[in-house]
C-alpha cells in the first residue's frame, strides 16, 4: 500500500489544529496521522491503551507533566501504553508544530480525578475524518484503510 501525503487533504478545526489521516487499520486498532498545532494549543489530559510513536518535524511541544523534555524538529518519541500526559504547544512558538503519530489502541481523555471524559479509537478517527472531509468538500478516498 502506498500513498503520497500530498494527495491527502488537511482538515482544520476551530482551534486552528490541522489533521491529516494517513492510515487506519481497524483490525490492529492503529491510526497514523499528521497533526499541525498553532502556538499556544493545549490538548486534554489523556492516556493511550497502546503505545504511540511520534516524530516532530517542526515547532516544539512537551508534556505538562515533563516540562523539561521538549520535542523539537527531528525528535522521536516513544510513549508506552497508559502513560498519562497533557500535550502543550508553547505560546512563544514562532511556527506551527508539525508531528507525525502512529497510535495503537484508544485515546482516553480524563479529568483531574482520572474520570473518563471521552474515548477516541481508530474507528472513531475514521468516521470523524470521513465526515469532516465530506462536510468540507474534500476527498478522503486516498487514506489507507484496512480491516473494513
Amino acid at each position: 500500500m502506498h500513498i503520497n501525503v500530498a494527495d491527502l487533504p488537511w482538515l482544520e478545526g476551530e482551534d486552528g489544529t490541522k489533521l491529516q489521516v494517513l492510515h487506519i487499520d481497524l483490525n490492529q486498532g492503529l491510526w497514523v496521522l499528521n497533526v499541525r498545532w498553532p502556538p499556544g494549543r493545549k490538548v486534554a489530559t489523556h492516556y493511550h491503551t497502546g503505545c504511540v510513536y511520534a516524530v516532530t518535524r517542526s515547532g516544539c511541544w512537551y508534556y505538562e507533566e515533563y516540562p523539561d523534555t521538549r520535542n523539537t524538529a527531528g525528535s522521536y518519541l516513544y510513549e508506552p501504553a497508559h502513560s498519562v500526559h497533557t500535550l502543550v504547544v508553547p505560546e512563544d512558538n514562532t511556527e506551527e508544530t508539525d508531528v507525525w503519530f502512529a497510535i495503537h489502541g484508544a485515546n482516553i481523555d480524563i479529568d483531574s480525578e482520572g474520570r473518563v471524559l471521552g474515548v477516541v479509537d481508530a474507528r472513531t478517527v475514521l468516521e470523524q475524518w470521513r465526515a469532516g472531509c465530506e462536510a468540507s468538500g474534500l476527498d478522503s478516498s486516498a487514506t489507507l484503510v484496512a480491516g473494513l
